[in-house]
């Protein structure tokens, strides 16, 4: 009888975090790009390994300063997916077709978005040291995911993906 026990807990925990997996690969799939401009941060945590810990400056706005709880910002993307803080969310109010819910939690003066760490693999850290832009994910009900870092210019970082991209950084000819 303890053995069923055991099992069905751990069923149920599996079925539980498979859930979370489906609905964050939902979220990738299906989420709205948007890019948040980052402010000053610090560059890597040599105590936890190699990662970037990422400030928005959407979070550190005066508008901000005031919030008291929980609860989402209307952001307004650009042609280019920038996105710009337009307003606090207030219940049953319209969004434009470019605008977006994005869900922020208050902590004691800081406003987390939830995606405040990019990590990435050990001795790849030149490839982020450019990072103007995190690349989100976000879903219609302003749940969020980070995809990605982006240089000032809106290209995508990290390690090279093809073959050219390897061998041009290898080659000391180029």
């Amino acid at each position: 009888m303890r053995n069923l026990l055991v099992l069905i807990i751990a069923v149920i925990v599996l079925a539980l975090v498979n859930f979370e997996i489906y609905q964050k690969e939902q979220l990738l799939a299906e989420g709205t790009t948007v890019l948040l401009e980052l402010a000053p941060r610090d560059p890597r945590s040599i105590m936890q390994g190699d990662y970037m810990v990422l400030r928005y400056h959407i979070a550190r706005l005066p508008a901000l300063s005031k919030v008291e709880k929980d609860g989402y910002l209307v952001i307004e993307r650009d042609e280019k997916q920038v996105a710009q803080f337009s307003r606090i969310y207030e219940e049953g109010t319209v969004l434009e077709a470019n605008e977006s819910l994005l869900r922020f939690r208050k902590r004691q003066r800081d406003i987390r978005l939830g995606a405040e760490s990019f990590f990435f693999q050990e001795g790849h850290a030149e490839y982020y040291n450019n990072a103007r832009y995190g690349e989100l994910r976000v879903a219609p009900s302003g749940d969020s995911v980070l995809v990605g870092l982006r240089d000032a210019e809106l290209k995508p970082l990290g390690p090279p993906t093809n073959v050219e991209e390897i061998e041009e950084k290898t080659d000391p000819s180029f």
